[in-house]
């Protein structure tokens, strides 16, 4: 009987990607979709977070106007849907303004932020990390010189981090849950710009945390744009309905410019978070203001 070879050694259990990555690693994954975020946000003293959400596929004004203007120049070649595509980037020039207006309210937002006497950074322009609504804000925060963050998500198509965020808190998450975590538990404030499903999702879902009483904290929640959320929502349908109640619509309010968007989330911010309130116990003191959950009993767990 011939002697077995010398076998290698093992892979640490930490180190193998075949379990890692299998069925059996789903926990350490989740738990490192916590514990990693966490980790940075410590080192990057990041104590609360303002969350910007919106739909991806608004450009730039200049970027609009570029694409529309091309598209009418006499000497350019012209698509067999030439029509449909104007209709598309006229379009396009007329949602832009709100690119502009979350880069302009991101700015002004850091700039007040920056300005607050902390040793950690308070209320921190975050976004999906993504193109639109997601890169104005970020690049709002950017030029106006404060850090800001992106929270990624891998997809079957790729999406790039936009280049604004700050490359020390450029996240990609696997699971839509976890990145749903970090959006809503540090964030003292969420700023709403016009979009689609996806924006649609994360508006009723911090608005059901708040009226269920989730989080133990107030967050500020502006919905920015009445034209365009008047003839996408009606909500005191649901007050008539009797599926809500009527100070439900309390939990946000509509702005339509980025002074006044900016002067709702100062005053909630400050009324709300700057004020001395009773502190949330903490593991480490460098953590995140995470919200505890409130229990059956109304008390934090």
């Amino acid at each position: 009987m011939n002697e077995p070879e010398t076998l290698n050694p093992a892979p640490l259990a930490y180190e193998n990607k075949e379990f890692l990555n299998s069925p059996d690693g789903r926990a350490l994954r989740i738990m490192a979709e916590y514990f990693e975020p966490l980790a940075r946000f410590r080192r990057e003293k990041i104590q609360d977070t303002v969350v910007f959400f919106g739909s991806a596929r608004f450009a730039s004004q200049s970027e609009a106007n570029s694409a529309l203007a091309l598209l009418e120049r006499p000497s350019s070649a012209k698509p067999a849907d030439l029509e449909v595509q104007l209709k598309r980037c006229r379009a396009a020039v007329e949602m832009a303004r709100y690119y502009e207006e979350a880069r302009q309210l991101a700015g002004m937002l850091t700039k007040w932020a920056m300005e607050l006497p902390f040793r950690r950074h308070r209320f921190v322009v975050t976004s999906g990390g993504g193109p639109g609504i997601m890169e104005a804000a970020n690049r709002g925060a950017y030029e106006a010189g404060g850090k800001t963050i992106g929270l990624n998500i891998r997809l079957p198509y790729e999406q790039f981090p936009n280049r604004y965020i700050s490359p020390e808190l450029n996240f990609e998450f696997h699971y839509f849950f976890m990145r749903k975590y970090w959006f809503a538990y540090p964030a003292k404030g969420l700023v709403v710009f016009p979009g689609g499903f996806g924006t649609l999702d994360e508006l009723f879902e911090i608005l059901t945390l708040a009226q269920t009483q989730k989080l133990a904290k107030k967050i500020v929640v502006l919905v920015y744009g009445r034209e365009y959320w008047t003839k996408i929502l009606n909500l005191p349908a649901l007050v008539d309905s009797g599926t809500i109640a009527e100070e439900d619509l309390n939990l946000f309010r509509i702005v339509d410019s980025p002074e006044e968007g900016f002067e709702v989330l100062r005053s909630g911010l400050t009324q709300y978070h700057l004020q001395p309130q009773p502190a949330a116990p903490k593991e480490k003191e460098d953590d995140p203001d995470i919200a505890p959950t409130r229990s059956l009993r109304g008390h934090p767990s």
